[in-house]
């Protein structure tokens, strides 16, 4: 997400973390640069996404494409600035530039908590600030706009039950540790709970990783043989886990559910592989989100005289997009 703005940083920091450059993308050219209001100050308008892991596929192909097309349609100028890693220090690095910047808007994927005090931080100089993805919990950001990470697992959680007849074992597996995973996992087990027949025989971490997560689905399946079914919640699990299954030949024996709807994702719903997924609405987050931070900056809706010095925030302070579920069913909808 690219002119180095942050140059301000360290050399060696920026070697280390491999700051990437900014990426701009300029709407339709107008006579002059619309101006915008923020109480008694004006500024051209630019808006920025801040994120990591900005070269996911996951990332490139839903949320960053959708940014940019709601740029052109608003014809402001939209910057992505973020890291290929999921490097927390170096993304609140570059929040911390973003700031300096004084862009109209900040749209930050909260990927972590600890990007709580650079939120608040942005938040108090003054620029509209909507969290994406993920919330970070005790920040003052204006906005979220996200996916219910609990209901996503209680909805796999349900569907496994009924795909196995409620008896049977289940593995799941995703990012450990990962703050909205977790929430995913919690989600997924309180579900299961209800169904004495199944039984849960463990959480395992795939880190992100196809690779790890076939493994990890073969050697589940090798250990037991009568494994009734695997809940996946990275955007990796599911391919992962449909390579194991398709290998083993137990394609509609071993049940799968999964998150996202990539194309790999969709195919293996075609092919049988898997019979589940709970897709995010992940176009909704950037255009929502950065629609909201348009909404902010021009006070396009006034609660009071002045909403800046009431502290009044003009836009919905939570939004769950949900999900879209996709089966044997609707996959043709999906397909292309």
């Amino acid at each position: 997400m690219k002119q180095y703005f942050w140059m301000a940083l360290p050399l060696l920091f920026i070697a280390a973390c491999e700051l990437p450059p900014r990426n701009e993308a300029q709407g339709d050219a107008r006579p002059e640069k619309e101006r915008v209001r923020r109480g008694n100050n004006y500024e051209h308008e630019e808006y920025v996404l801040v994120t990591t892991g900005v070269t996911m596929p996951l990332y490139v192909n839903h949320d960053l494409a959708e940014f940019r097309r709601w740029g052109k349609e608003r014809k402001v100028k939209v910057s992505i600035i973020g890291l290929k890693d999921m490097d927390i220090s170096a993304q609140i690095n570059t929040i911390e530039q973003a700031i300096l910047s004084k862009p109209s808007g900040l749209l930050i994927n909260g990927s972590d908590p600890a990007l709580a005090q650079v939120i608040n931080k942005a938040v108090d100089a003054g620029i509209p600030t909507v969290t994406y993805d993920s919330d970070v919990p005790n920040c003052r950001r204006n906005a979220f706009i996200g996916s219910d990470w609990y209901q996503i697992g209680q909805t796999q959680g349900e569907a496994m039950a009924k795909l196995l007849n409620g008896r049977g074992k289940v593995a799941y597996m995703g990012i450990v540790g990962l703050p909205i995973m977790e929430n995913g996992f919690r989600g997924l087990l309180d579900a299961l709970k209800k169904y004495p027949g199944i039984k849960v025989i463990g959480k395992y971490d795939d880190k992100g990783n196809v690779e790890e997560a076939a493994r990890i689905a073969s050697d589940l399946m090798a250990a037991n043989p009568d494994l009734g079914g695997f809940c996946g919640f990275d955007s990796n699990s599911g391919p992962g886990i449909g390579v194991a299954i398709g290998e083993a030949g137990k394609a509609g024996k071993v049940k799968a559910t999964t998150v996202d709807w990539e194309p790999r994702h969709l195919q293996l719903v075609k092919e049988g592989v898997i019979q589940l997924l709970v897709g995010q609405k992940r176009e909704l987050f950037t255009w929502y989100g950065a629609q909201f931070l348009y909404d902010m900056a021009h006070a396009t809706v006034q609660l009071s005289k002045d909403d800046v010095k009431a502290g009044v925030s003009n836009v919905p302070y939570s939004i769950n997009t949900g999900a879209i579920l996709i089966t044997k069913d609707n996959i043709d909808q999906f397909l292309n």
